[in-house]
């Protein structure tokens, strides 16, 4: 019998999705253990990538074949889902104490611009389907991490529940999600299209990981969000 391809996906990015999960900034979050400025130091970056969400899902679509229908069709579901999520990022930062304007206005880290540029250009110059690959990553990471991270923090820091909007709902919201995404992948038969999302998920647990990596290790006032 043929395993699932959600199945095989997991099992052959699993070495980078550890690598992932390992990094230590991911590992003081999951204990509480960051400042307030690192936290506003994440949020900006995923500001900087949540914008680009319905964009790239936009240009997924319009690249796809016919031969894909089946995966135009869910990119108007996640679409009407994740319009708008940058918002709620804005939000929370404000509600921390950061300073949301200059968060928009400000120009995102080298690893955030890395990861979107690769996304593109993976719909643009590559096979489009590889965008999953990037969905499965972000979407899994949330559901495994977000909440789980937020209440943790939220603890330490005192701070209050509408500045985890963000994470608390990618946590609850991704489990549905990840379900819709299986379902959708298992349905794919190229294995061209297999292939691409699998490298596309290894390139992106890297980048996303190189966004955690290259924020700040430690407290400052000279951060991402943070109001002066």
């Amino acid at each position: 019998m043929n395993t699932p391809f959600f199945q095989r996906l997991q099992q052959e990015t699993e070495s980078s999705r550890n690598e992932l999960v390992g990094i230590p900034l991911i590992q003081e979050a999951l204990r509480g253990e960051v400042t307030r400025a690192q936290y506003l130091a994440f949020l900006g970056q995923a500001y900087h990538h949540v914008k680009h969400t319905v964009p790239l899902l936009m240009a997924c679509g319009s690249c796809l074949g016919s031969e894909n229908e089946l995966l135009r069709k869910a990119i108007v579901e996640y679409v009407e889902e994740e319009y708008g999520h940058e918002q709620w990022i804005l939000d929370d930062i404000k509600a921390a104490g950061g300073n949301p304007y200059q968060v928009k206005n400000a120009t995102p880290s080298i690893a955030t611009e890395t990861m979107v540029a690769y996304a593109y250009n993976q719909i643009d110059r590559k096979n489009p389907v590889g965008f999953f690959g990037m969905v499965h990553v972000l979407e899994g990471t949330s559901t495994a991490l977000a909440t789980m991270a937020a209440e943790k923090i939220q603890a330490n820091l005192g701070l209050p529940p509408n500045a985890f909007t963000y994470l608390t709902s990618h946590g609850s919201l991704d489990l549905d999600h990840v379900k819709f995404f299986e379902e959708l992948v298992n349905q794919l038969t190229r294995e061209e299209d297999r292939q691409s999302i699998i490298r596309t998920a290894h390139v992106m647990y890297k980048l996303y990981g190189d966004v955690f990596r290259g924020l700040p290790q430690s407290n400052s006032h000279e951060l991402f969000g943070e109001v002066a």
